[in-house]
């Protein structure tokens, strides 16, 4: 090949060009060829489950091999089969209080293409998104719509949850409002009267635009909102004012909450005109969830005696380990080494403080920046969490996600006594 022919093959778009890939991803990556190598590490980097900790739920699996058997493998209709739909509809009914018809939910192959379509159809190019961080992937779609990124760095003491007077300053440029709760990285959650005042400021900003002017519309991601623990309410916004109705595109679906991230069963539901556009976009793309995954798991749902029951394991399996974290990471603070946790309310995370600038480590190296704390953490504590700063915060945060979805009850143990081994070698 010439070095013409070159220079052609290898041009590809500046998008492309430019798109980051997941930090969060190659973090594991690198962490998963550690451990291959012999590498001792507790890796609480991926928000995903391992299926021998975590297994689905075997009602689910075992429909899903059914279906397979019944031969349900052709394409399914572009909105999602209407058992899966009129069991989201139910689903949302009987948890949340919302009423939608069946129609104006979309089905998709997990999450991801969902929140991709709701970008895809809101956004126009040089359109301002704004999101709170940190948080996860809003600058990844943000770029993939060629949009410009409008963030507000929340704070440890709010829980890291975004509040009206940090957002109120940006809405009038922004075309799509993205909240998460609970929140991945921070597993935290919305109070209702945190959630409320955003509501009354969005509404209050499309008043002002009127009816000839393109709303600011809020993406409302919920995915992780029946993992939520004893004592915290899931608080959303067309709940709390109904008005928001024609404003609030929710994103949901079973990845989380039925530790079936590789099964790929999404959902969206919201105005359906927006609901429609969706639709469209994602049937070009092609990014349905498959026929017999949809048919399982509307069979599953639907027997809310097992669906019930194994959200209620998950949510005591899920916050035992959060707990127990938790539990040492302040036993460790309250011994006075540098580190703080907040209290867990929901999804599969932790977040924790590492707060080691400015100590130095056995080796006579001084802990500077946060990469040398995650070094610290990696190489001295077999320790790997993803720092705030993969999620869009300031690379000075001392703060970081841990994800317990591969974490046994002795992992948990295990993993704070080297902790606090390493943390003792610091002066």
């Amino acid at each position: 090949m010439n070095d013409v022919q070159t220079q052609i093959s290898t041009q590809v778009s500046a998008m492309a060009e430019n798109l980051i890939g997941s930090e969060i991803i190659k973090l594991g990556g690198e962490i998963r060829d550690l451990i291959a190598k012999g590498n001792k590490i507790f890796n609480f980097t991926i928000g995903d489950f391992d299926p021998k900790v975590f297994p689905i739920p075997q009602e689910l699996k075992n429909n899903i091999i059914d279906a397979y058997a019944h031969d349900m493998t052709n394409y399914p209709p572009a909105n999602g089969l209407p058992e899966l739909r009129k069991a989201v509809v139910h689903a949302i009914g009987k948890y949340q209080g919302l009423q939608y018809d069946a129609e104006e939910i979309l089905i998709a192959g997990g999450a991801r293409p969902i929140i991709y379509a709701i970008f895809r159809t809101i956004v126009d190019p040089n359109d301002k998104v704004l999101f709170p961080v940190p948080s996860w992937n809003n600058n990844h779609y943000t770029h993939l719509t060629f949009a410009q990124q409008v963030f507000v760095e929340t704070k440890p003491e709010n829980k890291f949850m975004p509040t009206v007077e940090e957002l109120l300053p940006h809405l009038q440029e922004a075309s799509l409002l993205a909240l998460c709760s609970p929140l991945n990285p921070t597993g935290t959650v919305f109070t209702q009267e945190g959630l409320t005042a955003i509501c009354d400021a969005v509404l209050a900003e499309n008043e002002r635009r009127g009816p000839n002017q393109k709303p600011l519309y809020v993406m409302y991601d919920q995915i992780y909102s029946m993992l939520t623990f004893e004592g915290v309410q899931h608080f959303d916004p067309v709940s709390l004012r109904p008005e928001m109705r024609p404003y609030t595109i929710f994103v949901d679906g079973i990845s989380k909450s039925l530790a079936a991230t590789g099964v790929r069963v999404g959902w969206a539901f919201g105005p359906m005109d927006v609901i429609d556009k969706m639709k469209s976009i994602l049937g070009h793309v092609g990014a349905w969830a498959p026929r017999a995954e949809q048919f399982a798991s509307a069979q599953f749902m639907n027997d809310e005696k097992a669906y019930e029951q194994f959200i209620q394991h998950m949510n005591t399996e899920v916050a035992a380990r959060l707990n127990g974290f938790h539990a040492g990471i302040q036993a460790l603070k309250n011994n006075s080494f540098a580190v703080d946790s907040i209290v867990p309310e929901g999804a599969i995370y932790l977040t924790v403080q590492f707060d080691l600038k400015g100590k130095t480590r056995s080796n006579g190296t001084s802990i500077k920046t946060t990469a040398d704390i995650t070094a610290f953490l990696l190489e001295e504590a077999h320790l790997a969490v993803v720092p705030f700063s993969a999620f869009g915060a300031s690379s000075e945060s001392t703060w970081y996600r841990l994800s317990v979805g591969t974490a046994t009850m002795q992992n948990v143990s295990d993993a704070l006594k080297d902790l606090e081994t390493a943390l003792q070698t610091l002066n």
